[in-house]
């Protein structure tokens, strides 16, 4: 099983990679989608890692993904301008799952 990295810059990719992760640069939300869909169907990949302004542009798609598959595991991470309020997008996806607002 493999991790890949879906980042909008270059700084966060080349980390993952010093750490044995693949990963692609990204900044448009076409593109997004077209990669995290060619993730999806590949049975190798088992986490998906994405940085907050690239789930940002595709939160829609990555919200269902989340809620809906029980394979690959789609993690937000912080990029390195710690864009984004991570506790918040954790608080919102349970609220979805379970349907309670936290």
């Amino acid at each position: 099983m493999k991790a890949y990295c879906i980042s909008d810059n270059t700084d966060t990719v080349m980390g993952m990679r010093l750490a044995g992760i693949e990963g692609e640069v990204i900044h448009d939300r076409e593109g997004i989608l077209k990669k995290l869909n060619e993730l999806i169907q590949d049975d190798s990949i088992a986490i998906i890692l994405m940085t907050t302004r690239t789930v940002e542009q595709v939160s829609d798609t990555v919200s269902e993904y989340k809620l809906n598959l029980p394979k690959p595991l789609i993690v937000e991470i912080p990029d390195r301008h710690n864009s984004g309020n991570i506790s918040a997008a954790i608080d919102a996806a349970i609220s979805d799952a379970i349907g309670i607002k936290l």
